[in-house]
């Protein structure tokens, strides 16, 4: 399943919310959230607008493409790990880049499985 619905979901498990209170912040009922998320409805620009101030990533879930972090704007773990990540020789960065796809893979597979109870599991 790929598209703005799951990458909506993915978001919304992200930032650990459930359907209700994401649709709160959208202004939107959970039933629409849930039709927004199995790609039943597309969310409109005044939702994506109200989502983004808590922290979605609405250019991700349009595109599927991250919005970049400015390095100014890093936190002190992800400096931290950069730091560590400059200072190896290309083998060992091509391995932590390798590791980084499988784990985002892996969760990105997580996320999109359906959960037990949820009208999807069925």
């Amino acid at each position: 399943m790929t598209g703005i619905g799951s990458r909506l979901r993915e978001e919304r498990d992200r930032l650990g919310l459930t359907q209700k209170e994401f649709g709160d912040i959208g202004g939107v009922e959970p039933n629409a959230q849930g039709k927004y998320e199995s790609g039943e409805r597309t969310p409109k620009a005044n939702y994506l607008a109200k989502v983004a101030t808590q922290g979605v990533d609405v250019l991700y879930v349009l595109t599927g493409v991250r919005t970049p972090i400015p390095a100014d704007r890093l936190s002190q773990a992800e400096e931290h790990v950069l730091g560590h990540y400059r200072v190896l020789p290309r083998e060992g960065q091509d391995a932590i880049r390798q590791m980084a796809n499988s784990l985002a893979e892996m969760a990105a597979n997580y996320s999109a499985r359906p959960r037990r109870g949820s009208p999807r599991a069925k």
